[in-house]
């Protein structure tokens, strides 16, 4: 296989038919180039919409309640459902080891001031673990806290821009500001790399909020992430059996889709692997008929090469050659020729996309590479279809009776 001479007589035969080599080349060339940048389109579409939710645990889920739309259980349709601190606890013992984190959440848009700085700011009063659900990156300071909720302290966390706007260039931490009328104490400044607007938004705790407000136990949302260990099935099965759950609780129509909404991020991302599956499943199709019109050509070419060398062959094969040694020089060239040829559109092709996936950062597409797999895998591919590609004329040369090709013209 390593012969000089066997390696000689592949590249004179390459050198003898250089049109016919660089045209079949450029097939198999062009091929490996489509299917490659195809693959990295369809992950550059899935990273843009993770992207999308990259604010958030990827295993969110978010309950939100409306008014009903169907008459049910004595109740008139219209009716404002309102969530509390008894729906949160209801979850929490239902649903024990289903959930991993889970937070109220509970909104106010107030005016807030510090010196002579005012704006209006939304402020979330939440529970430690919105921490884990959001995933809020603490720049300073520290996080809404257990201590916090138990003694309704009146602290906030800001977020970067609201920081900025209200205190300039003064460290904002240990700091107060007035809260519609109120006096609260800076403990954190927060930054979300998912959502800027995120960052003009306050976190409070949820008792004090619901202490200062009316005194109530009112809920405007509840915020959870499942098990991390579910699948994607699992996962939409929790939140089904979720609303299920809340619906009987709530005295709601099951087939009333208007007064309670969940919203599972893991039928988003299921419905996205599926569309991607799709796309790359159409992307391989179509590299591949690409790659075999250029496994058809270079065994056109090889038949083409070997009828014209018959006489050689049988010139061999009259001086001892095997048949195993005529399969081996036509598999060899016929690899060889696959090989480099699909190793340049490759490596074309991985350029292309290493210098545009900077500049490509779009909400619906983002970062497209080519992972490991699909470069090995498209490295097979090129072997195999090199040895496809031989493989019939190889057995044609093989086949080649010494007598009959020394009488060839």
């Amino acid at each position: 296989m390593f012969s000089r001479d066997l390696w000689s007589e592949i590249f004179h035969s390459i050198k003898s038919n250089k049109l016919r080599t660089f045209l079949t080349g450029f097939s198999v060339a062009w091929g490996i180039f489509i299917l490659v940048l195809l693959l990295a389109s369809v992950d550059g579409m899935k990273n843009g919409f993770t992207k999308q939710f990259g604010d958030d645990a990827s295993n969110s889920i978010f309950i939100s309640a409306w008014e009903t739309t169907k008459a049910y259980g004595g109740f008139e349709k219209g009716r404002r459902i309102q969530l509390d601190n008894s729906d949160l606890d209801f979850i929490k013992k239902s649903f024990d080891g289903y959930y991993e984190y889970i937070s109220p959440r509970y909104g106010k848009s107030v005016p807030i001031s510090y010196k002579n700085e005012t704006g209006t700011y939304s402020v979330r009063s939440i529970s430690p673990d919105h921490w884990f659900i959001e995933r809020t990156q603490i720049d300073k300071g520290r996080y809404i806290n257990q201590n916090d909720i138990k003694n309704t302290l009146k602290v906030v966390v800001m977020g970067k821009v609201a920081a900025e706007e209200l205190f300039k260039d003064e460290d904002p931490i240990g700091k107060d500001i007035i809260l519609n009328g109120l006096s609260f104490k800076v403990i954190g400044i927060f930054s979300d790399d998912g959502n800027e607007r995120e960052e003009r938004n306050m976190y409070a705790p949820i008792s004090t909020f619901q202490r200062l407000y009316g005194n109530t136990d009112h809920i405007d949302q509840i915020t959870l992430t499942y098990n991390p260990d579910f699948n994607f099935a699992e996962a939409i099965n929790f939140s089904n059996s979720l609303e299920k759950a809340l619906k009987r609780r709530l005295v709601i129509a099951p087939d009333d889709q208007g007064a309670i909404y969940i919203n599972n991020y893991a039928e988003g991302f299921s419905d996205l692997n599926n569309f991607t599956l799709v796309l790359s499943m159409i992307s391989i199709g179509v590299g591949m008929l690409i790659l075999i019109a250029g496994i058809v050509g270079i065994g056109n070419i090889l038949v083409f090469i070997i009828k014209e060398r018959t006489k050689e062959i049988g010139v061999r094969k009259a001086l001892g050659a095997k048949p195993f040694d005529v399969i081996k020089l036509v598999l060899l060239e016929s690899v060889f020729i696959t090989s480099i040829s699909g190793f340049i559109g490759m490596i074309f092709a991985t350029s292309i996309v290493a210098l545009i996936s900077p500049i490509l950062d779009t909400p619906a597409f983002a970062n497209p590479s080519v992972d490991g797999v699909t470069v090995i895998t498209s490295t097979i591919v090129l072997i195999v279809a090199g040895v496809l590609a031989g493989l019939i004329p190889a057995i044609k040369a093989a086949r080649v009776k010494p007598i009959v090709a020394l009488r060839a013209d």
